[in-house]
């Protein structure tokens, strides 16, 4: 549990910064679109901070999306920010669409691109906007046809656009090979494993698929580079004599990033 813990401080610290670099540069005039979004909170931290895109969507399956808005329907601290920012016309919200000004939550299937883009043009999803995807443990899930048909759709629709995708690396040793076996025997089948061979094969999937840049580091990597204080302040939390298990386990998993257009806001220069 604390191996986790670790590690998704590091996946949570390490996709925020490549946002907030995105931000920056646009200048918050962008639109956010969080692809298998779950139960993520990322639209109200960015609000506390601050830094809201001109709009944020939220895309995952209908059955998500109900519990998603149910919650927020729920707890009013959570709907209330998204109502402050609407001051136009009531909200829509049919069960599995939420749509207001600057926030969207919308139930579809990321393997049908027809209908995921329909529902995102509804939403008011602007292609002349500059965009930035994120995926998080969610291409690993689709076959690699899928994955590829789906990066290939955010690269065509969108000038300037940048993606960012945190998943499985390294899966072709035996500490991954450990790693699918334990998943398969919780019934949980990792469909895009065979992308996941490398950081050089996960950059190459995002080059090969109309992107124009691509940056990949693992795990370890990236909790190497965190800020002293803040790694202290987690690891004083609670002891861990696993190091090297924590160690294997964070060189298993990666974060990367792509870049398309946006050579005068500089969104190749953006790196961790």
């Amino acid at each position: 549990m604390l191996l986790c813990a670790r590690g998704y401080f590091a996946r949570v610290h390490g996709v925020s910064q490549l946002i907030k670099a995105f931000l920056r540069k646009t200048e918050c005039h962008c639109q956010i679109l969080n692809l298998g979004a779950g139960m993520d909170t990322t639209f109200w931290r960015l609000k506390d901070e601050d830094l809201l895109p001109s709009k944020y969507f939220e895309v995952d399956f209908p059955m998500i999306v109900t519990r998603k808005l149910h919650s927020l329907k729920v707890k009013p601290f959570l709907l209330q920010p998204i109502i402050e920012l609407h001051s136009e016309d009531p909200l829509q919200n049919d069960g599995h669409l939420l749509d207001s000004k600057r926030y969207a939550i919308i139930g579809a299937d990321l393997r049908d691109l027809p209908e995921l883009e329909e529902k995102l043009k509804k939403c008011n999803m602007n292609p002349q906007l500059p965009t930035l995807l994120v995926t998080e443990c969610v291409l690993v899930y689709m076959t690699p046809e899928q994955s590829a048909n789906l990066l290939k759709w955010a690269a065509s629709s969108f000038d300037t656009a940048m993606f960012i995708n945190y998943e499985q690396v390294n899966m072709d040793d035996r500490f991954g090979q450990i790693m699918i076996e334990n998943l398969r025997r919780r019934q949980c089948d990792l469909a895009g494993v065979e992308t996941c061979k490398s950081l050089e094969s996960q950059k190459e999937r995002l080059l090969l698929n109309g992107w124009e840049t691509a940056s990949a580091v693992d795990m370890m990597e990236l909790y190497s580079k965190l800020p002293q204080a803040e790694v202290s302040r987690i690891e004083s939390l609670e002891f861990l004599d696993e190091m090297e298990l924590l160690e294997q386990l964070m060189q298993h998993y990666c974060l990367c990033w792509a870049t398309k257009g946006g050579h005068a806001l500089g969104l190749k220069e953006i790196t961790y």
